[in-house]
């Protein structure tokens, strides 16, 4: 049995292979190696493909799809997508906008990668495929984690390593599945207010909380006063939503310890998030029985993320030993 999983995860390497323009990451190849029993390219006619009847994504841009489609009249299909076999027609895992915009351009077929395992499997593929889209929603995000946990029973760093996430954002995306329907109203109409959010998740006055929602669904309320607002800042919360007076202040001596107090709160807190991450990374580094389940692939790319991760910190380190004397002036 072992020398036909061998067998059949180096036909899978030899069919990516062939198909060197997918955009299916290496989690889901190694998911396909663990679990698929057969697979194969394909032209398949897009009139034979079912969409997704557990599709994790709740919208998509039309606008986007249609510029998809114009490419693809004038270009074809490029990257193939990843069906199963459903009796005499095939249900669609991952790939839905190409096979979208490929009925828009009248395409009569499309390059597909047939894979045959079971639903559980293709529902998780699925959704890990989705996750790694940069055109995804917050709350489709925060649904999608939440089955991932639940569901399949990731942990929170598994999935962040899954997906390509650190843990700190994995944790805050499931506590936006909890958040209150006016907070959830307000990321849906507004993608840049996450932050907000979280920070007006910490507000239990219902009221208050709508009514600071609004302003800030306006544009009427930057992070920075809401966090005044909450407590963050400066370590009180109060009713007063301050306007002109951190301006006034911080022209004065008192205003620029209060700024500074406030940066340098802002830098503990980073340097806490930083440290917790490269504890948690060596934790997995040193167990070995862990190191050999992730593709060669993961770990090369990781090293490079790590090496453009040092180059950061290297940069920062310089940047704040040179603004060290200028910060001592200004509190003097």
């Amino acid at each position: 049995m072992a020398e036909k999983r061998a067998a059949f995860r180096e036909n899978i390497h030899r069919l990516f292979d062939e198909a060197q323009t997918t955009d299916l990451g290496p989690g889901i190849v190694s998911l396909i190696e663990s679990r698929a029993t057969h697979a194969q390219i394909r032209e398949i006619p897009v009139g034979k493909i079912l969409p997704n009847p557990a599709q994790p994504r709740l919208s998509y841009d039309e606008e986007s799809l249609t510029e998809l489609a114009d490419s693809i009249r004038e270009h074809g299909v490029l990257q193939p997508i990843l069906v199963r076999p459903s009796g005499p027609k095939f249900e669609l895992i991952a790939g839905e906008r190409r096979w979208r915009a490929s009925g828009m351009a009248n395409r009569e077929s499309i390059p597909a990668i047939v894979v045959e395992f079971d639903e559980s499997t293709a529902l998780e593929i699925s959704i890990i495929e989705n996750l790694q889209r940069e055109d995804v929603s917050p709350l489709e995000e925060a649904v999608m984690f939440r089955k991932m946990t639940e569901t399949f029973g990731y942990s929170v760093r598994q999935l962040a390593q899954k997906v390509g996430k650190d843990k700190g954002y994995v944790e805050n995306r499931l506590r936006l599945t909890d958040a209150p329907a006016d907070i959830k109203e307000l990321v849906s109409l507004r993608k840049d207010t996450i932050s907000h959010a979280y920070e007006l998740m910490k507000i239990g006055d219902e009221r208050k909380r709508r009514r600071l929602a609004k302003r800030v669904a306006a544009g009427e309320l930057s992070l920075a006063k809401l966090r005044l607002i909450t407590g963050t800042a400066s370590g009180r919360a109060g009713d007063a939503e301050p306007e002109q007076t951190p301006r006034r202040r911080a022209k004065t001596a008192a205003g620029h310890m209060v700024a500074a107090r406030e940066a340098d709160d802002a830098l503990m807190g980073a340097r806490a998030k930083l440290a917790e991450g490269v504890d948690d990374m060596v934790d997995i580094l040193r167990q070995p029985e862990l190191m050999e389940q992730i593709p060669s692939v993961n770990r090369d790319n990781f090293v490079k993320h790590l090496t453009i991760t040092k180059l950061k910190i290297e940069n920062a380190i310089a940047i704040i030993r040179a603004g060290s004397p200028a910060r001592d002036e200004v509190l003097e």
